[in-house]
């Protein structure tokens, strides 16, 4: 290593623009380190930084400082101090996170995420773990496999990192005991292998010492394989893998700096692709030939997977962001119905029904996840019954989405495969998900034409489609309004239909209870009878507690502009709870009926409703006659 350090300082000092032309022309590999707590993954990473001579003179100069100061011990913790993810945000009390570090050797540059070991932030080693080419996996040989040594296991696995690197650390404080690193390396194997790992490197290592790091160690002549940087030198990316996988290209953006000129940009996801190419646009189906390659730096004969480039096509076909470029005779699938694998990422639990937006590569879609099928147990991989996922619980689930995506399963294309789950209310990322196949359904389920359309069934009724959906807590008075709503529109000869939340429980909804994910699909299935109701030209009228907003947003996103007209019954607590009629508040604040919402659940009121009504202020009849003197008069 120390040859090689003096050859580079030399071609620097010579040939300055050889050396950027060799180093630009390095592949480049991704990993991360991982594993449980205090199995030394941030000492690693600053050996690694050390010996490759790569970091900066001012950090470098202090190292060496201190080692003079208070000697080698001392150099070696200030190694972990200079590279440690955790050390600034543990003194700015702000939540942990990956921490990412660039270097280089001779043979092939590095980026390389450390991620905490603490299981509360398993959400943060999915986000290394999501780019990584190879995960390191360390394991204190003091400790041997513990719990997170499985589950990061089995997340690169999940993943789908193809390298796997099993650093045995801390052998300096084992007595580099061969018998020790062979147990670890065995129950290590017996464990993968059940994962479908047949293959990683063992590695007995000491990033203290720097034993196996950079240099072979003279205290563990048992052991013949390589050290750690030179098996990340020699490892295949995953990049060379995908060159020679189909072409796919997500489309970013359309260029079009003037009227000459229509390019499709974006990064290229697998495969190769040179001018003249047939290639087919998904989720369209179109078809055209690939005219032209540009980057900045010039037109090119042929790009590969990992460069960002702009397309012309030899045809006018239409293409936007989200869609797919794919090749002609090997196109990406199509569908709306998957099957997935979930890594639930957020505080609050999968709510099944509630739409998240999803975003797989460029494409953005609204997506409602089923019931989970089953959870897995990351220590024994047993598949459990689970109605929910809650923080770092792994899944799998089917999803459906509002439209066509271009996909691949995530175990041939990570890009078309893997998936974020955004919160549509706070924007916040609740789940990573890997695709694993579409369900046969989506692709032999299809909407039949209809002659008589919904424009006729409201023209025979002489009216025009709505929904007006009373929402507020119970007691408010919703059920006895929109009782009173209807009958004025029957009088004026309006054809209508009432669903209350009540009725509907006898019949629909009879198996559904009132958890949260409950509420979701109660409010889910009434929005889809309401949408059939507005189909054949009735004035639907809904009576729900509906606490939740992302679930009204939901049924209003399903109707036609201007059809759902969300009504808030406004009415204090204190004054449902004075009415009821029912009993219910009584029984919740004695703890006989759980998850009542006002009591011990949340009701989320409308921001800016289409109407608000103000029980305090007027009367049931008032209130009807205003609504519906808002909504129909003039009609």
């Amino acid at each position: 290593m120390t040859d090689t350090i003096y050859q580079t300082d030399a071609l620097i000092a010579s040939d300055i623009d050889a050396y950027l032309a060799a180093h630009r022309d390095k592949t480049l590999l991704r990993f991360i380190t991982c594993g449980s707590v205090d199995d030394g993954k941030s000492t690693l990473i600053g050996r690694l930084l050390y010996d490759s001579k790569m970091i900066f003179e001012d950090q470098l100069s202090a190292l060496e400082a201190d080692s003079k100061r208070i000697g080698t011990q001392g150099q070696e913790i200030d190694f972990a101090l200079l590279v440690d993810g955790l050390a600034a945000e543990r003194e700015q009390g702000i939540t942990i996170d990956v921490a990412y570090r660039f270097f280089a050797t001779e043979k092939r540059k590095f980026i390389v995420a450390d991620t905490p070991g603490h299981e509360q932030y398993t959400r943060n080693m999915v986000t290394g773990a999501s780019t990584a080419d190879l995960a390191v996996i360390l394991v204190d040989a003091r400790k041997g496999v513990l719990t997170q040594t499985r589950r990061h296991t089995f997340l690169a696995h999940l993943l789908g990192i193809r390298h796997i690197v099993l650093a045995v650390n801390k052998m300096d404080l084992v007595g580099y005991d061969q018998s020790i690193f062979d147990r670890i390396r065995l129950a290590y194997r017996a464990f993968a292998s059940d994962l479908g790992i047949t293959d990683f490197l063992a590695l007995p290592i000491s990033g203290f010492k720097g034993d196996n790091v950079a240099t072979p160690s003279e205290h563990m002549p048992w052991y013949s394989g390589p050290t750690l940087i030179e098996h990340l030198e020699q490892v295949t990316v995953d990049a060379e893998a995908d060159a020679a996988r189909p072409f796919r290209l997500p489309v970013q953006w359309v260029n079009r700096p003037d009227l000459d000129f229509r390019g499709f940009a974006g990064l290229i996801a697998s495969g190769t692709v040179r001018p003249g190419d047939a290639i087919r646009v998904l989720p369209s189906g179109r078809t055209s030939s690939v005219a032209r390659i540009v980057t900045a730096g010039g037109d090119l004969d042929v790009a590969v997977a990992g460069q960002a480039v702009t397309l012309t096509l030899a045809d006018e076909v239409d293409c936007s962001r989200g869609d797919v470029i794919a090749a002609a005779e090997a196109p990406p699938q199509v569908a709306d119905q998957f099957e997935a694998t979930l890594v639930w990422m957020a505080d609050e639990p999968l709510l099944p029904g509630r739409p998240y937006w999803l975003k797989l590569a460029t494409q953005r879609a609204t997506a409602t996840i089923q019931p989970p099928k089953y959870q897995i147990n990351v220590n024994t991989m047993e598949q459990l019954a689970a109605k929910t996922l809650e923080l770092n619980g792994i899944g799998v689930a089917t999803l459906a989405t509002d439209k066509p995506l271009v996909f691949e399963p995530y175990a041939d294309n990570r890009t078309l495969g893997g998936f974020i789950l955004v919160d549509k209310l706070t924007n916040a990322t609740v789940a990573a998900g890997m695709l694993n196949f579409s369900l046969r359904r989506a692709q032999n389920v299809h909407w039949q034409a209809l002659d008589v359309s919904r424009e006729k069934h409201a023209d025979l009724k002489n009216q025009k489609p709505a929904v007006l959906w009373f929402t507020g807590l119970s007691g408010a008075g919703k059920s006895t309004i929109a009782n009173l709503v209807e009958k004025r529109l029957v009088l004026m000869n309006r054809h209508t239909f009432l669903l209350d939340g009540d009725n509907v429980r006898h019949g629909l909804n009879r198996d559904l209870g009132f958890t949260d994910a409950d509420r979701v699909e109660n409010i889910r299935r009434v929005g889809e009878v309401a949408k059939l109701m507005t189909d054949a030209g009735l004035i639907v009228i809904t009576a729900f507690i509906s606490p939740f907003r992302a679930e009204r947003d939901m049924v209003r996103a399903m109707m036609a502009p201007g059809e759902f007209i969300e009504i808030h019954i406004d009415t204090p607590l204190a004054e449902a709870e004075r009415r009821d009629v029912k009993g219910l508040y009584a029984k919740a604040r004695e703890g006989k009926l759980k998850n009542f919402t006002g009591i011990d659940s949340p009701y989320e009121a409308p921001a800016n409703p289409d109407i608000r009504i103000d029980t305090t202020a007027m009367t049931p009849e008032q209130a009807a006659a205003l609504i519906v003197d808002r909504l129909f008069l003039g009609d």
